[in-house]
């Protein structure tokens, strides 16, 4: 055997990972002692509500707690889950057959492809969307249907457009609201029309809610399990990452159709022992908070939000504020728009030393913007833009 070819011919072909670029230069930046203001990675700079982490330095002192836990959750969680749906949704679930809970959404969306996906399988995949979803149904050797994501479009997608007209058709359709990286967000009537839409083509439905408790300005995110006949269609995803302030936790979670999630426990019960029980114990804390927690998160984003695209407005970077997720998506300027996303990133990494994501590596319909994460602080913030200000007035803009 030749070590160097160890690769499995599922990853050998994977293309290149779009961000390790930005990273790995970001990092060398680090070590030559740049100040670097990251905007990249979604990843929540503040604690999860102190009451949480209480809860689980409570539940660390009980020696039965380190022993191995239960693959699809802990039965007490499970049933806090259908509790907090309900009473978020309004939506029934049963926590025996309609709860799993995940090791982060990530681990469960990867995992659920693998569960149900067969190779030559057809998936009908947003574009631009979280790599995740398109990436586990590669994994599991599924074909994939772009549902491209536009300006045009609004950013949703387009139900009428002639995606059956290839063999075979879709098994699945994979969506995600408030979007992640677009921050498009809908209402109750774009799912009416999911459902719809899966039921004239017999199609899974995989939502991922992500960002349901990170919004703004009146509005409120429904539930596409709210909708008349989607629990026979379909699941949501839901992850305590954003939320709570817990992404180093791994706490998330499905719901909805028995058959889905059956399938999804039956799989991971060869994969895992489940979550470390005290982290569970605390993530029932979590879900049962009294919603003073959650505004507080929601507000720090909201003031994070308004700095960034003020400030951005301000110096000609036109950009609106998004109703709901933890993001900016900002068109990239016209005159750095003809080197594309990835350039223009690394442009703002060496000469404004910030980091933001590349649109592209989201898909190709991504091409022509960046995504902004409101991971610093506001004061971060401020010195981002007059870094960004600095190189908007400079006339040299070769690259």
């Amino acid at each position: 055997m030749k070590i160097k070819n160890i690769e499995s011919q599922r990853i050998r072909n994977l293309p290149v990972y779009m961000f390790q670029q930005i990273n790995a230069r970001k990092l060398q930046l680090r070590r030559e002692g740049k100040d670097i203001i990251d905007f990249g990675m979604g990843n929540p700079d503040r604690p999860p509500p102190t009451p949480i982490i209480e809860k689980l330095k409570e539940v660390l002192k009980d020696p039965k707690v380190h022993r191995y836990s239960v693959s699809k959750g802990i039965f007490n969680l499970r049933k806090e889950i259908a509790n907090w749906y309900e009473k978020r949704f309004g939506v029934k679930l049963d926590p025996e057959e309609e709860v799993v809970v995940c090791i982060g959404s990530k681990e469960g969306i990867s995992h659920l492809a693998l569960a149900i996906f067969d190779i030559g399988d057809v998936v009908l995949v947003p574009n631009p969307t979280y790599p995740s979803h398109l990436y586990s149904v590669i994994f599991a050797g599924g074909t994939i249907y772009d549902m491209p994501l536009t300006k045009e479009n609004n950013f949703i997608p387009d139900f009428k457009q002639p995606i059956y007209d290839r063999f075979p058709k879709p098994k699945a359709m994979i969506i995600s609201y408030p979007n992640n990286p677009t921050t498009q967000v809908v209402d109750i009537d774009f799912f009416k029309e999911v459902v719809k839409f899966a039921k004239k083509n017999d199609l899974i439905v995989i939502h991922d809610i992500a960002y349901s408790e990170i919004y703004f300005d009146g509005y409120k995110p429904p539930s596409f399990l709210q909708v008349k006949d989607a629990k026979n269609l379909g699941i949501e995803f839901y992850s305590l990452s954003k939320t709570y302030n817990m992404p180093g936790w791994r706490v998330g979670f499905a719901v909805g159709n028995k058959y889905i999630i059956g399938a999804l426990t039956k799989l991971k019960s060869y994969y895992d022992y489940g979550i470390f029980t005290p982290i569970q114990v605390a993530a029932i804390c979590a879900l049962r908070l009294d919603e003073k927690y959650i505004d507080q998160v929601r507000e720090t984003y909201r003031k994070r939000r308004d700095v960034l695209v003020e400030g951005l407005n301000k110096i000609g970077w036109r950009v609106e504020k998004p109703k709901a997720t933890m993001y900016i998506w900002a068109e990239i300027p016209e005159k750095f728009k003809n080197i594309g996303s990835m350039k223009f990133s690394l442009y703002l990494l060496e000469n404004a030393e910030i980091a933001v994501s590349p649109g592209v590596g989201f898909g190709k319909y991504g091409e022509g913007y960046v995504r902004f994460a409101l991971v610093e602080n506001e004061q971060r913030i401020k010195q981002a833009i007059k870094n960004l200000k600095k190189i908007f007035q400079s006339s040299n803009t070769s690259r």
